[in-house]
C-alpha cells in the first residue's frame, strides 16, 4: 500500500508498558522478543528463531523438570522472579544428581505491566542462566488482559543428564541412613514475608536463591552412592522429609538443636506464629546417605561455598507409619507432620 510505514520504533523500555499486541503474534510481539528476550538470552539456538530448540546431549539418562513461578512480590531482598525461575528448575534437575544442560521459559504477562520492570526481570534471569552455564534455548510469551494476571508469571523447564553410576531417588532412604541439610533454613521465605503489605517487620535477611548443581556435583564426586536429594522449597524441610519418608517407606528422626536456622528467621517466625521447619527455601538441599558416607559427604558440602553451614540433622529409622519425628531442645519428641494448607501463598 502506497505510503505505508512498516518500520517500528524501538521498544520503549523506560516508559512503555506491556499491551495486548505484545502477545498477539504480530510485529510488536516479534519486536519485543528480538529486543528483549533474544537480546538478553542470546545463544545459537534462539538465533535460529524456530518454535523449538534442537540440541545434542551427552550419553546418559535424561532428566526433565518443570516449575511455575508466581512469587509475590516479584522483587525481594536477594533476588526476583527472574533468577528464581532459573534457580528453581536447575535445582529440580540437579536433585537427580544430573548436570543441567538447557532451559525453556514461558512468560505470562499482564497488560499494563511496566516494560522497565520486565526488562529488569529478564536481565536477572539471563544473568542467572549465564552464571549457571545453562542457556535458555526456547520459550514463549503470552499477554492477558489487565486484571487477569499479576504482572508476570514464569514457567521454566529444564533438561539434564545423569552420569553413569548415579542413582539418586526419593525411594532410596534406608534405616540407618543419615540426613543432612546444606545450610540455614527459612531465609527465602522470611525475606519475602517481610515485604508483604499486611506484615510489618524489618529484617536484613536476603533470599538464599541459588543454583545448586555445582554443590551437587561436588557431593556426587565425594559420595557417588548418594541415596536421596531434594530441595526443600514450598512446605520447607518438614514437608520434604515427609515426602521422602513416604516414598521410601520408612521413618525419620531429626534433632532440633542440630538444624541450622538463623536467629532472625527464628525471631520472624515467632512474630508471625510460624514454624521455620515449614518455611520455603530456594538455595538449600536435603541429602540422605549411608551412615558410613555421612562424614565424607559433610566435609565435601562444607568445602563448597553453598554448603559451608551444612549439618547432619538426623537419621532414617524403621517405622511402618512413615512418621517424621523431632527430638526437641526441651528433651521431648514430637511428630513433624505434613503441612496443612499453606503458611503463606505465592512464596516461590
Amino acid at each position: 500500500m502506497a505510503g505505508r510505514d512498516d518500520t517500528l520504533r524501538p521498544v520503549d523500555f523506560r516508559n512503555g508498558r506491556v499491551d495486548m499486541t505484545h502477545g498477539g503474534g504480530g510485529r510488536a510481539m516479534a519486536q519485543l522478543i528480538d529486543e528483549l528476550f533474544v537480546h538478553a538470552f542470546d545463544n545459537e539456538w534462539l538465533r535460529q528463531a524456530n518454535d523449538n530448540a534442537v540440541f545434542a546431549v551427552p550419553g546418559g539418562r535424561m532428566v526433565m523438570a518443570t516449575d511455575s513461578h508466581v512469587v509475590s512480590p516479584l522483587f525481594f531482598p536477594g533476588g526476583d522472579i527472574g533468577c528464581l525461575s532459573v534457580h528453581g528448575t536447575i535445582n529440580d534437575v540437579a536433585m537427580a544428581g544430573a548436570t543441567p544442560l538447557y532451559l525453556a521459559a514461558g512468560f505470562i504477562l499482564e497488560e499494563g505491566y511496566p516494560l522497565a520492570d520486565l526488562k529488569r526481570i529478564v536481565g536477572s534471569m539471563a544473568a542467572a542462566a549465564a552464571d549457571a552455564r545453562v542457556p535458555v534455548v526456547t520459550g514463549d510469551t503470552k499477554v492477558v488482559e489487565q486484571g487477569n494476571g499479576d504482572g508476570v508469571f514464569i514457567t521454566t523447564t529444564g533438561v539434564g543428564v545423569v552420569p553413569a553410576g548415579v542413582d539418586i531417588r526419593g525411594d532410596r532412604a534406608r534405616p540407618g541412613d543419615r540426613i543432612l541439610v546444606s545450610g540455614a533454613l527459612g531465609d527465602h521465605g522470611v525475606a519475602i514475608m517481610s515485604l508483604r503489605e499486611n506484615l510489618s517487620f524489618e529484617t536484613t535477611l536476603r533470599s538464599d536463591t541459588a543454583a545448586l548443581h555445582g554443590l551437587v556435583a561436588t557431593m556426587v564426586a565425594a559420595v557417588p552412592d548418594l541415596h536421596c536429594l531434594r530441595d526443600p522449597t514450598r512446605g520447607g524441610l518438614a514437608t520434604t522429609l515427609n515426602e521422602l519418608a513416604r516414598q521410601s517407606g520408612c521413618g525419620m528422626v531429626i534433632a532440633e538443636e542440630r538444624i541450622p536456622v538463623h536467629a532472625e528467621v527464628r525471631a520472624a517466625c515467632e512474630f508471625l506464629g510460624l514454624d521455620p521447619l515449614y518455611v520455603a527455601n530456594e538455595g538449600k538441599l536435603v541429602a540422605i546417605c549411608a551412615d558410613a558416607d555421612a562424614q565424607r559427604l559433610l566435609a565435601a558440602m562444607r568445602a563448597h561455598p553453598l554448603g559451608v553451614d551444612a549439618a547432619i540433622i538426623g537419621e532414617v529409622i524403621e517405622d511402618p507409619h512413615h512418621f517424621v519425628q523431632m527430638d526437641t531442645s526441651f528433651g521431648g519428641r514430637r511428630v513433624v507432620d505434613w503441612l496443612t494448607g499453606e503458611q503463606l501463598p505465592r512464596i516461590c
